[in-house]
């Protein structure tokens, strides 16, 4: 059984997609949104193209084969789903990359309409991995986002190799003991995927450390049947200050990804 559904809020803008079926994965793409609230767009300072650059665009297509998907609309810089409520909405430039967000500082109504959508997702991202683990035991969650490589600009150097893997995986908050079988596995299956001709590069914990909300989130409420792994994909798919996707390699993540599924799941059952 497959049910779809949407939130939809009063504005007329989604909050978030779901699809659910019957698998123990699930991935999210939380940072893919764009949009954002009308009674906070005309506050802020940032153009559209200031906003995309920091976004995670095409992560929903990333995760669009897998059975189970929540994909969130709504842009991290109304709130950002990633952060801890009291640090979710960027007030500050240096929470932002050193970004001016605001314009004009929302109103209380309005930041506490933010926070109530942060409230609201976990809520609903809680739901529903009770009724996953409730049909599965345990489960997984692919976390995907994207990160920018060219911070010096469009025509400067890219972040060294080194410190800028083709994919990052973020474990700090997990249980490394319990699940690392499964971070091995997802390594592994990813460094088997050629993307362009050539395989990726991956490693664990580099760029990020998986310090998020989310998976944070996810192991302290369920610390025994919940594995959430931070997938950061470096945005070799696209170009980061233009926007302009390439077609081609985000098809290619998406197929490593939704192939991912049926390892883990094989992997999940062994365990049981």
């Amino acid at each position: 059984m497959r049910a779809d559904a949407e939130t939809i809020g009063n504005s007329g803008l989604r909050f978030w997609s779901t699809r659910y079926g019957d698998s123990p994965v699930i991935g999210t793409a939380i940072h893919d949104g764009h949009d954002v609230r009308g009674d906070v767009a005309g506050l802020m300072a940032l153009s559209d193209g200031e906003r995309l650059r920091e976004e995670d665009p095409f992560t929903a297509e990333m995760v669009s084969g897998l059975c189970n998907q929540i994909i969130v609309h709504r842009s991290r810089f109304e709130i950002d789903l990633n952060r801890q409520s009291d640090k979710a909405i960027y007030l500050d430039p240096d929470q932002a990359w050193g970004l001016n967000v605001w314009r004009e500082q929302p109103s209380d109504t309005a930041l506490g309409k933010s926070l109530n959508f942060h409230q609201d997702y976990y809520a609903m991202l809680e739901q529903t991995l009770r009724n996953m683990e409730k049909r599965h035991g345990a489960f997984v969650v692919l976390d995907v986002h994207s990160y920018n490589h060219r911070r010096a600009g469009p025509d400067g150097p890219a972040t060294p190799q080194d410190k800028a893997p083709d994919v990052n995986i973020g474990t700090s908050s997990m249980d490394r003991e319990r699940w690392g079988g499964i971070i091995n596995v997802v390594i592994e299956h990813f460094r088997e995927v050629e993307i362009n001709g050539r395989p990726l590069d991956v490693r664990e914990n580099v760029a990020f450390q998986g310090k998020g909300q989310q998976t944070r989130f996810i192991h302290e409420r369920f610390p025994e049947n919940g594995c959430a792994v931070a997938i950061e994909f470096k945005k070799i798919f696209m170009d980061e200050w233009t926007g302009e996707p390439d077609q081609l390699v985000i098809d290619q993540i998406r197929d490593a990804i939704t192939s991912l599924e049926q390892v883990l799941t094989d992997v999940l059952r062994r365990r049981q």
